[in-house]
C-alpha cells in the first residue's frame, strides 16, 4: 500500500525587481486571462447553461468557436486554463446556492416533511435540478432505474408543480454570478474592495526552469510567439505541474504558487488521546491544563482595535478619497505576525502532546452579533477559521487523526461527574460534586470524554 500523501502549497518569489517591460507583458496575459473568465461567467453562469457545466466539454467547444482567443491573441495554453478556471468557479457558485437552498428548505415551516424530502432530492440529482429550472418534465429524463423509482415515489406524495415553482423562485432570488465577474469599477460602485492582486494560472508547457548564465529562475511564455521572459528566483526548486502566478505591479514583484504532494509522516511515539478547547485569548487548552497560544488574545485585540480605528477614520474621510497603501501594508504585517505565532504554537502542541487522536468540538457557523459592538468586532476578527485550517493541515502531515464531538452544553458540564455547573471569572464549579477547574481545562476534559464515549459528529 503506497504511503499517504498530503497536498500543500509552496511559494516562490522573484529575486530582483521585475523590469517594467517584463511586468507589462505579464500584466497583458493576466488581464486577458481575466477577460476570458469574465466572458465565461457571463455566458455560462446562468440557469440556461446549467446543463453544459458537466463535464464541461460543451463549454470548451463553444469557447473554441467563439473567436475570443484569436481576438485577444492569447495562447491556447492560457486560454483553456482560464476557461476551466472560470468553469470551476461557476460550479462552486452553484454548490453554494444549493447549500443555501437546503438550509432554507429545512427552516421553512410551511413545507411538510414529504415536500422537504422531494426538494432535497431535486437538489441532489443534477439532471432533475436542471430539468426543473429549465421548465422541462423530469419524466422524460433517462435517470438510473433506482433513482427514477425513488423520484416516482416522492412525486406521488407532493404537489410537484407548486414545489418546482418554489424552487425556481428561490434560485432566482439567491443565485448570483461569481464575484470575479465584476470589473474593478463595478466593484467600487458596489462598495467592495478589490484587494486581490491580479494573477493567472500557467501550465507546464508554458514555462521552464533554467538559468540565464548568471542565476537560476523561470522562463515564462508571453503572448509573442517563441518569446519568453526570464524571472530570477530566490530558490532553485523546480516543479512540473500547473502553477499560479500572482502579480504585484506596484511592488515590481510576483509570487508563484505550486501545489505539491508530500508523504505524510508517521511517529511511533505519537500515542496520546488529546481533547482540545478553543479560546479567543488562549488559543488551545488540553484536558491536562496545558495551554498553547497564550499571547494570541493580545495579538487579536491589537489587530481588532487597529482595524476598528482604521475603519472609523476611513469612513470619516471617505469623501477625500484617502489612499489605502499604508493600511494594506500594516494589515498584512499584523496578519503575518499573528499567523506566524499560530503556526509556531500548533507545532509546539504536536511536538509536546504527541497525539495519535485529537478530539475537538465542531465549531458553529458565525452567528448574528449581540449588544456590544466592540465585542462583536473582536469576535469577527477572531482567526478561528485559520487556526482550524492550519491544525487540520498539520495533523494530516503528521498522520494525526482529528475527531469532532457533539458540543451541546460542553462548557457547562462537569468533566468529573457530568452534572451541570456554573462559570465565573474563568473558573468552572460543579454544583453536584464541588469539582472546580479552569473553564477551558474542564471543557477540554469533556471533549475527550465525549470522544472516547463515541459521541462524535459523523
Amino acid at each position: 500500500m503506497p504511503p499517504d500523501t498530503v497536498c500543500r502549497t509552496v511559494r516562490q518569489y522573484n529575486k530582483d525587481a521585475i523590469p517594467a517591460e517584463d511586468m507589462k507583458k505579464l500584466l497583458e496575459i493576466a488581464e486577458d486571462y481575466n477577460k476570458v473568465k469574465k466572458y465565461v461567467y457571463q455566458r455560462f453562469g446562468g440557469i440556461g447553461s446549467l446543463w453544459k457545466l458537466y463535464p464541461g466539454y460543451t463549454v470548451q467547444n463553444e469557447m473554441t468557436g467563439s473567436g475570443l482567443r484569436a481576438e485577444l491573441g492569447l495562447p491556447s495554453v492560457y486560454f483553456y486554463l482560464a476557461v476551466f478556471d472560470a468553469l470551476g468557479d461557476i460550479k462552486g457558485q452553484w454548490t453554494r446556492t444549493k447549500s443555501k437552498l437546503l438550509k432554507l428548505i429545512g427552516q421553512n415551516e410551511n413545507l411538510t416533511e414529504e415536500e422537504k424530502h422531494y426538494l432535497r432530492f431535486l437538489l441532489k440529482v443534477n439532471n432533475a435540478f436542471t430539468a426543473v429550472l429549465s421548465q422541462q418534465p423530469i419524466k422524460e429524463l433517462e435517470l438510473p432505474r433506482e433513482i427514477q423509482k425513488k423520484y416516482e415515489n416522492l412525486a406521488a406524495q407532493a404537489d410537484t408543480e407548486k414545489l418546482h415553482r418554489y424552487l425556481c423562485r428561490q434560485v432566482r432570488k439567491y443565485h448570483t454570478l461569481p464575484s470575479h465577474s465584476f470589473s474593478t469599477e463595478e466593484r467600487k460602485k458596489a462598495g467592495e474592495q478589490n484587494r486581490s492582486a491580479i494573477g493567472f494560472s500557467i501550465a507546464e508547457r508554458a514555462y521552464r526552469y533554467g538559468d540565464n548564465g548568471r542565476e537560476k529562475g523561470i522562463y515564462i511564455s508571453t503572448k509573442e510567439k517563441r518569446k519568453r521572459i526570464f524571472v530570477p528566483l530566490t530558490d532553485s526548486n523546480q516543479y512540473n505541474n500547473q502553477l499560479y502566478i500572482q502579480l504585484f505591479p506596484g511592488e515590481k514583484r510576483l509570487e508563484i504558487r505550486a501545489a505539491i504532494h508530500v508523504t505524510a509522516r508517521f511517529h511511533w511515539d505519537y500515542t496520546n488521546q488529546v481533547g482540545l478547547a478553543f479560546g479567543m485569548f488562549t488559543m488551545l487548552t488540553t484536558q491536562e491544563g496545558h495551554c498553547y497560544g497564550e499571547e494570541l488574545g493580545k495579538l487579536q485585540t491589537t489587530y481588532a482595535d487597529w482595524m476598528r480605528k482604521q475603519t472609523q477614520s476611513y469612513n470619516r474621510n471617505r469623501q477625500d478619497n484617502p489612499g489605502r497603501k499604508k493600511y494594506q501594508a500594516q494589515k498584512k504585517r499584523l496578519e503575518e505576525q499573528m499567523h506566524g505565532y499560530i503556526n509556531h504554537e500548533l507545532n509546539r502542541l504536536l511536538q509536546t502532546e504527541k497525539p495519535k487522536v485529537i478530539y475537538l468540538v465542531k465549531m458553529p457557523k458565525p452567528q448574528a452579533g449581540g449588544i456590544n459592538r466592540k465585542i462583536n468586532h473582536s469576535v469577527a476578527m477572531w482567526h478561528r477559521g485559520y487556526i482550524r485550517k492550519r491544525l487540520e493541515q498539520k495533523c494530516r502531515e503528521q498522520s494525526v487523526e482529528i475527531v469532532e464531538v457533539l458540543g451541546k452544553d460542553i462548557s457547562n458540564e462537569c468533566s468529573r461527574c457530568g452534572a451541570l455547573g456554573s462559570r465565573a471569572t474563568g473558573t468552572f464549579t460543579c454544583r453536584a460534586c464541588g469539582h472546580s477547574a479552569e473553564e477551558k481545562t474542564n471543557t477540554a476534559g469533556n471533549v475527550l470524554k465525549r470522544g472516547l464515549a463515541g459521541k462524535i459528529v459523523n
